[in-house]
């Protein structure tokens, strides 16, 4: 067997998954994981976005969107309405008490955001948010599928 970490998809995945187990134990005494604190940040941020607007935000289907949603309305951190203007569009918004454990899991995240940086190196992980964000790009996918090299 090569070596796994020839394999671009298979080092990101493990890089993934170790960076998700730090966040989780960092924001584990608010109830929260770093996958749920995303989910509410992009609400956040996108007031009441649709559920195809927030599953295209977080570069998620909007079934394994659905799924993840689940606990964090059943908790009351979020409501999903029907929308105003396409009934058959749902509207995502966070509830007082969702906003609430977002400000509060702020400190947790922070904290693992700044001992991130300093394990990593402030420049570094900068770099590696930077070149993430052109990974999960739209054009990257485009590039990707027609194996044309990406320009940005």
């Amino acid at each position: 067997m090569k070596d796994p970490l020839v394999c671009n998809g298979a080092a990101l995945r493990k890089a993934t998954r170790r960076i998700t187990q730090l966040y989780d134990a960092a924001l584990a005494p608010c109830g929260l994981s770093v996958s749920q604190r995303s989910i509410l940040l992009h609400i956040a941020r996108g007031g009441r976005p649709t559920m195809t607007e927030l599953a295209h935000a977080m570069v998620l289907d909007r079934s394994a969107l659905a799924r993840n949603i689940q606990p964090l309305e059943r908790d009351g951190y979020l409501i999903q309405t029907r929308d105003e203007l396409d009934g058959r569009s749902r509207r995502v918004e966070l509830t007082p008490a969702g906003r609430a454990k977002l400000v509060e899991s702020n400190r947790l995240w922070r904290r693992a955001q700044d001992r991130f940086e300093t394990v990593y190196g402030t420049e570094r992980a900068a770099a590696l948010r930077f070149s993430l964000a052109e990974i999960y790009s739209d054009e990257f996918a485009e590039a990707f599928n027609s194996g044309t090299p990406l320009h940005l």
